[in-house]
């Protein structure tokens, strides 16, 4: 197995700045639009662009006002690791590694949503990413009552499968070199083609930070990755070979969300290489 597939330090530490307070206005005017409750507002962005930060200050916000509102991220549905081992045994030893399309609890996903949607008590997933497995429920927070806003976040929400044709070439190293026959990349297309699409469904909003490009993510991503671990020393970080490698298992759905979100959003937000609203 290849270095790449071990590691497992995606965990995202927040920005120190955050975003405009006019910006974080705007979501939550926009979310007290729905007339549903929860409203389920989606914020959509590729690694590094500063979504965890935008989701937890506008849960703020909106408790400020008075609102009950929480936070959950599609990393929190992530399979298990015994899950993912399978899926690499029999499908495709790439699977192992947490992230694209395909190693997602997506049943646990919908079923969270709807219970949040019928209200009362519920335990929020949420995945240890050191761990690199769901935590146990017991570590799970709890909602009380019915939410007026749930914010999900997550780096490609709302994101359509690519055209089968499209996938004939690899676009990575990692895509030459570890899946040459395109097993991986057809799964993972199929599997955002045909489950995800219920996942998207249950969202009231969706909006998008858009930054320049693909190859600000792992520029982006090393800075996450110097912040992580100068808070947590004891952590076993990646170096940056390893990150630039761990981010090609995301390149593929990224570059297809940069081509298709903005059109699909109900807002993108364009940002600078600075993580700037332009």
């Amino acid at each position: 197995m290849g270095y790449c597939r071990r590691m497992s330090g995606d965990a995202h530490p927040p920005e120190a700045s955050g975003f405009p307070a006019t910006l974080v206005r705007q979501v939550l005017d926009d979310a007290l639009r729905v007339p549903s409750r929860p409203c389920i507002f989606a914020i959509a962005g590729l690694q590094g662009s500063g979504k965890s930060t935008l989701a937890a200050q506008v849960v703020d916000a909106a408790i400020g006002a008075g609102l009950a509102a929480a936070t959950v991220s599609i990393d929190d549905f992530y399979l298990t690791r015994a899950q993912r081992r399978a899926l690499a045994a029999h499908v495709h030893p790439l699977l192992a590694t947490r992230g694209p399309p395909g190693t997602h609890a997506l049943p646990l996903a919908l079923s969270t949503l709807d219970a949040l949607r019928a209200g009362g008590n519920l335990a929020l997933p949420r995945f240890d990413k050191l761990a690199d497995d769901r935590a146990p429920a017991a570590q799970w927070p709890t909602v009380n009552g019915r939410l007026d806003l749930l914010v999900i976040e997550g780096w490609f929400l709302g994101t359509p499968a690519q055209d089968a044709d499209a996938l004939a070439e690899p676009i990575n190293a990692l895509e030459r070199d570890e899946d040459p026959d395109g097993t991986w990349r057809r799964w993972c297309n199929d599997t955002l083609a045909r489950d995800y699409p219920a996942l998207w469904a249950r969202f009231d909003r969706l909006w998008f930070l858009q930054g320049p490009d693909f190859d600000i993510v792992p520029q982006w991503r090393w800075q996450q990755e110097q912040a992580l671990q100068a808070a947590q020393p004891q952590r076993r970080g990646m170096t940056r070979t390893q990150l630039d490698c761990f981010v090609q298992f995301y390149e593929r759905v990224s570059r297809q969300a940069l081509r298709t979100l903005p059109a699909i959003a109900d807002r993108t937000i364009a940002l600078d290489d600075h993580r700037h609203p332009l």
